[in-house]
Order: C-alpha cells, then sequence, then structure tokens
C-alpha cells in the first residue's frame, strides 16, 4: 500500500502475536522507553474472523492514542475469545487494558499519526514454529 506503514508481530499463540503487533504499533507512535505506566485505559474490539479481529483492535488502540493522547507501553489481555464455536457463533472478541500514561508533549516525541487500519494487507498466518500476525495502516 502507498504511504502506509506496516506491523508484524510473533508468538507461540495467537494472543501472543497480537500483543507484539500491538506493541509495534504502540512503538511507531512514541518510544516505548518514554512512558511510564500510571494509568490504564480500557479497549474491546470484535471481529467476524481473527483478521477482521485483530484489524478492528488496531484500530481501537490508535482511537486511545490520537483522541485521548494516551500513550502506552504494556497490553494486558483481560479476554481473548478467537474462536466463533466458543461463543456460539457470536462475534470473535477481545477486551485488553492499555498499561502507559497520557502523553506530555516534549518528554513524549510523537511519529507522524498512522492512518487507520484496513483488512486489505492484514494477516494471521500459522506455522509449527507459531503464529504470525501481520497488519498495514493507510497513511
Amino acid at each position: 500500500m502507498d504511504g502506509g506503514r506496516g506491523v508484524s508481530g510473533r508468538g507461540p499463540t495467537l494472543q501472543d502475536a497480537f500483543a507484539q503487533v500491538g506493541l509495534g504499533v504502540l512503538a511507531l507512535a512514541v518510544d516505548p522507553a518514554s512512558v511510564e505506566e500510571r494509568e490504564t485505559r480500557a479497549v474491546r474490539a470484535h471481529g467476524v474472523d481473527p483478521v477482521d479481529l485483530l484489524v478492528n483492535w488496531l484500530n481501537e488502540c490508535l482511537y486511545v492514542l490520537d483522541v485521548e493522547g494516551f500513550v502506552a507501553r504494556r497490553i494486558e489481555f483481560i479476554a481473548f475469545v478467537p474462536n466463533r464455536a466458543a461463543l456460539g457463533g457470536e462475534p470473535m472478541r477481545l477486551h485488553c487494558l492499555l498499561h502507559g500514561e497520557e502523553a506530555e508533549p516534549g518528554r513524549h516525541d510523537s511519529a507522524p499519526p498512522l492512518g487507520a487500519f484496513s483488512t486489505e494487507g492484514a494477516a494471521i498466518i500459522e506455522s509449527s514454529e507459531g503464529v504470525e500476525a501481520r497488519a498495514v495502516s493507510r497513511g
């Protein structure tokens, strides 16, 4: 995608791969070493499949970053249900806490804003070595 920025994350499980992608997105916005864990923000997302869930969740994280001005350095999943069968056909869902603080100009030098993520270019790849999750921002 022209002008987009890609992020990928790997882990032994889908949840770990999601966490790594999320941390990568947050690190594109601000250096995580400059962020202190003073507060939390709850983020929830739903999706019809794992890629849709990933994209919706990343866009919710961007909302917290861009609109609420909250920068984070750690992600804690409270609920991670990426299996429709486990829910009786309900949408897949997740609920997490972003640990960080409100952005302070000068201390949190931010990069140009990321564009929203879309399912175009996003992927979940499972292998014997684990899971890789990929997403691309539109800007």
